[in-house]
């Protein structure tokens, strides 16, 4: 089974005062370095990092066993970022979504999604949905055409059955919207 690793980071970070793909936790670790991490080890053969606002120098944080994709239309919200990491991928067995702005996030998280055997599998934390979202290869064309705007998967993936896996145990699964 091949598993792409997509992280979206594309976005201008409004909230948080600048791209969270350039954000760094206090000792300075880049948290798409993080994300990249969790992705390969909780089980992913290749990772795409998606970059959008400061792409350039967002894409210099990109740890080499990465590939960067630019959504060039990111200002259109996460759905362009999502899209553009899904084209990466339509050749994987199962892509595997998370965002930048989770630097708790667990690679078990990841391996558990991914354990479940689910077509559409969501990690939840104490019931409450994040990432990471696994989707099978037959959900990626349909995802893509399903989401627009500034609105992500949920939707899709609460309408076709979305199999939710607890994760509390392992991370917080709170995404950062306000700079510590």
């Amino acid at each position: 089974m091949h598993v792409t690793g997509i992280v979206l980071a594309a976005g201008a970070g409004e909230r948080f005062g600048g791209p969270k793909g350039l954000a760094r936790t206090a000792d300075g670790m880049p948290w798409i370095a993080l994300a990249v991490g969790v992705l390969r080890d909780g089980g992913c053969d290749d990772i795409v990092v998606v970059v959008g606002a400061a792409a350039d120098e967002v894409a210099l944080l990109v740890p080499p066993d990465a590939r960067v994709v630019v959504a060039e239309d990111w200002a259109d919200g996460v759905s362009a970022s999502l899209r553009a990491g899904l084209a990466t991928a339509l050749d994987a067995d199962v892509v595997v979504v998370m965002t930048v702005d989770t630097p708790d996030a667990s690679p078990l998280a990841v391996a558990r999604v991914l354990a479940s055997g689910a077509e559409l599998a969501q990690a939840v934390y104490r019931g409450v949905p994040g990432h990471p979202v696994a989707i099978s290869r037959a959900h990626v064309a349909a995802l893509a055409d399903a989401v627009s705007g500034d609105r992500g998967a949920r939707p899709y993936l609460a309408e076709h059955g979305v199999v939710e896996v607890e994760c509390g145990d392992l991370s917080s699964g709170e995404d950062i919207d306000r700079r510590p």
